[in-house]
């Protein structure tokens, strides 16, 4: 078993610094126009003659109310008859990208996530699923990873029992906060009952896997009220946690500007407010997965960690990032092979570039062989908390030390503030460095100085 976190204040106050989450290398900051259409359909080309599995991602962007926080791709209506020529477009671009693939790629793993999956009525939910089953090998037998996004205020029982009768097996709860005035201040007023309620349908349906996401950092919250709805959450049993850190970035997500800045709380309270969290789950047997991510022992994310086979992608952590990832839907991103493409993120044009038979890819990056690299290096730094030179080497046909030389300095110095161990074998991500796992990415991130750091959170 890994070792267990350790908190180091001192530690955390000078490596707790803005920079990417790596859901990939190099990151979705670097795509731009020159990657379009015939790059995806040649990447799928590829893909097909490897018959490499597949994971799908759908966007569904809707809400029927507006969540201040929120960075998310969204679209805030009360009029349910928008999602109509949405997914009428987005069957189109389901069709358009199946016909470049064969039958015979097998999706392991299919996400649903939005905005909210569920404003889409049941009738709409059934129709999207039957055209991915008619275009894409979706499993039968119960043994892919197949999750939604849930907010339990759109769902109900019959929601979650259409929703394991289409094949989904994992279902992701957002909450954020239980307190009250927290809700009020975010415009999400969303009871324990209610949560509770999709969560007793989910285990009495068999769902795999309950996921809930917290957010510390929201206004009103202090440390002690934080902690009372973490003990609510542990108290519920999820297989797994997400605990964000609230980004407050007014001047890139609109809806922000609604909040009262007065009312955030302090660095300090937000610290303590997530040290108080790790010392909570920790001591209900939660295992730190790493960026943010708790899960139970027996889950298949903490065992793929002791296994080392945990990888990252723009789902988050995955066992399944062997898979190519399909993005279908308003600003989704694909990964496929060496190619990171994404979808125009305006809902106008998508459906418009679709109405004209086009797909909606508007930007993206080809990997060349430094970043190849690099994104090993990350992964790894990642998922295991470790960095062994000779496997990189022996993959990449470089002498490690050599490549990364001017970095070497700054790998020292980290390894002497106690941040990671350091030899001639092996980077060593230590107990007390874990929660800053980031900041050691950030290091071997060779576009990271080009870039306004203000696009990015804090890593804590």
């Amino acid at each position: 078993m890994l070792d267990a976190i350790r908190w180091d204040t001192d530690l955390i106050r000078r490596y707790d610094l803005a920079g990417p989450r790596y859901t990939s290398y190099p990151t979705a900051v670097q795509f731009d126009g020159h990657v379009g259409t015939f790059d995806l359909f040649h990447a799928l080309r590829e893909s097909r003659k490897a018959l490499r599995p597949l994971s799908l991602y759908v966007h569904v962007p809707f809400c029927a109310n507006i969540c201040y926080y929120c960075a998310c791709n969204k679209v805030i209506t009360k009029d349910r008859g928008r999602a109509l020529p949405y997914l009428q477009r987005l069957e189109q671009e389901i069709q358009l990208i199946a016909c470049h693939l064969d039958p015979a790629q097998k999706v392991e793993q299919l996400h649903f996530g939005g905005g909210t999956p569920t404003f889409l009525s049941h009738d709409e939910l059934r129709q999207l699923m039957a055209q991915l089953r008619k275009s894409f090998n979706l499993l039968d037998d119960d043994s892919g990873d197949y999750g939604i996004e849930i907010d339990p205020r759109e769902a109900d029982w019959s929601t979650m029992g259409l929703l394991r009768e289409l094949g989904f097996n994992r279902v992701s709860i957002g909450l954020q906060d239980l307190d009250p005035a927290v809700q009020r201040a975010v415009n999400r007023l969303q009871s324990l009952e209610e949560t509770r309620a999709v969560i007793d349908a989910a285990r009495t349906l068999q769902f795999r896997s309950i996921n809930i996401d917290l957010i510390y950092g929201l206004p009103r919250q202090t440390p002690e009220n934080f902690a009372r709805t973490v003990d609510e959450v542990i108290n519920l049993q999820p297989d797994r946690l997400s605990v964000f850190n609230y980004a407050h970035l007014p001047e890139r997500f609109l809806p922000q500007r609604r909040i009262n800045s007065d009312e955030l709380p302090t660095p300090a309270q937000k610290l303590e407010m997530l040290q108080r969290t790790i010392e909570q789950l920790t001591a209900a047997g939660y295992r730190y997965i790493g960026m943010d991510h708790f899960a139970l022992p027996d889950d298949e994310l903490a065992i793929a960690q002791e296994e080392s086979t945990l990888q990252r992608n723009f789902q988050g952590y995955t066992t399944h990032g062997h898979c190519d990832l399909i993005g279908l839907g308003v600003s989704a991103i694909s990964q496929i092979g060496d190619l990171y493409c994404q979808n125009s993120s305006d809902l106008n044009q998508y459906q418009n570039a679709l109405a004209s038979a086009q797909l909606a890819t508007n930007r993206g990056l080809l990997c060349n062989a430094d970043d190849r690299l690099r994104r090993a290096v990350i992964q790894q730094l990642i998922c295991r908390f470790s960095v062994e030179f000779a496997d990189i080497e022996q993959t990449f046909n470089i002498d490690f030390r050599g490549y990364f030389g001017e970095l070497w300095p700054q790998l020292q110095s980290m390894a002497e503030d106690g941040l990671i161990e350091l030899n001639n074998e092996r980077i060593t991500v230590r107990p007390a460095g874990r929660l800053l796992v980031r900041s050691v990415c950030m290091v071997f991130d060779a576009y990271l100085e080009q870039q306004n750091r203000q696009r990015f959170s804090r890593v804590i």
